[in-house]
């Protein structure tokens, strides 16, 4: 059961993943602003050898805020910002009996938020642009909650990474095309494993560039050193060591020219200690840079 729910912390990860801003930087004065709802529901986790295992059905809510601003041309405030967020797990009943073994619990509060600012390393309007990202992990979440202490939005730790990303941007015919990668190193704190992070993204503009289709390719590699802190932590037991290799898409349409919606899924194919099912999102974005 607890590792049924530690693992759920993990796929956070893909998120951070899924909203990592690239190499650009915004303008002086320019923003982009998503509000999203993004949600995992699953009953099975990759163990860690990386078989799969069946749980108590478990899921987690969370209602973001992320936010780019540019306070220079070439330096960006980045913030990830769960203002809401749901666990869950369901009632655990008996195969043979029907009676509830362990009765289902919720929690509802604001989870970790992420802060950042990423500098240019290029000038603006580099064939290749290149920035660096200093992320902040803020644990606002809660942890050990509920009769069982396993309810959480968050995983209690103050992690800092480190991040260099570089892409670049061309035309395909008529379409208009980028694509850019993403490295890091993530120091996380209270005997949580260091972790290596990496990504991939690709996207077109069709429709004049009013639909974005994006593809995602992305994961979390452990440098299997996280210490063991306490046998009645589910995530310092099950949280530690962990990693994935996740793939996902996205889909964004242009209502106006800076009012928009979009939709997205993802998902880890491999992994050790995290959620075997997909996650999903879908928001409203307001895109100042144009």
């Amino acid at each position: 059961m607890k590792n049924s729910i530690a693992v759920l912390f993990l796929s956070l990860f893909i998120v951070s993943i899924a909203t990592a801003g690239g190499p650009w930087t915004q303008q002086k004065g320019k923003g982009y602003y998503k509000l999203s709802e993004w949600w995992l529901t699953y009953n099975q986790h990759y163990t860690d050898t990386g078989a799969t295992d069946p749980n108590i059905t478990t899921g987690i809510f969370n209602t973001s805020l992320y936010a780019e601003y540019g306070f220079t041309d070439r330096l960006t405030g980045v913030i990830y910002a769960p203002l809401f967020s749901r666990n869950y797990y369901n009632n655990q009943v008996s195969n043979t009996t029907g009676e509830v073994i362990i009765q289902g619990e919720s929690l509802n509060s604001v989870g970790d938020f992420d802060v950042s600012i990423k500098y240019g390393l290029t000038q603006p309007g580099a064939k290749i642009p290149i920035a660096v990202t200093l992320t902040l992990g803020l644990p606002l979440g809660q942890t050990g909650q509920g009769a069982l202490n396993i309810l959480q939005t968050g995983d209690g730790e103050f992690n800092q990474m480190i991040q260099f990303d570089a892409g670049t941007s061309f035309q395909f015919g008529n379409i208009n095309v980028y694509s850019s990668a993403t490295i890091g190193f993530n120091n996380r704190t209270k005997g949580f494993s260091e972790e290596f992070r990496y990504g991939y993204e690709i996207g077109a503009g069709l429709m004049n560039q009013k639909l974005w289709l994006i593809g995602r390719l992305g994961g979390v590699e452990s440098f299997q050193n996280g210490a063991l802190t306490d046998p009645n932590t589910s995530t310092s037991i099950f949280a530690n060591n962990s990693e994935f290799t996740s793939f996902g898409i996205e889909a964004a349409y242009y209502v106006t020219k800076q009012f928009g919606v979009s939709a997205s899924f993802a998902s880890a194919f491999r992994g050790r200690i995290i959620a075997a099912a997909p996650s999903y999102s879908i928001g409203v974005f307001y895109d100042l840079s144009k």
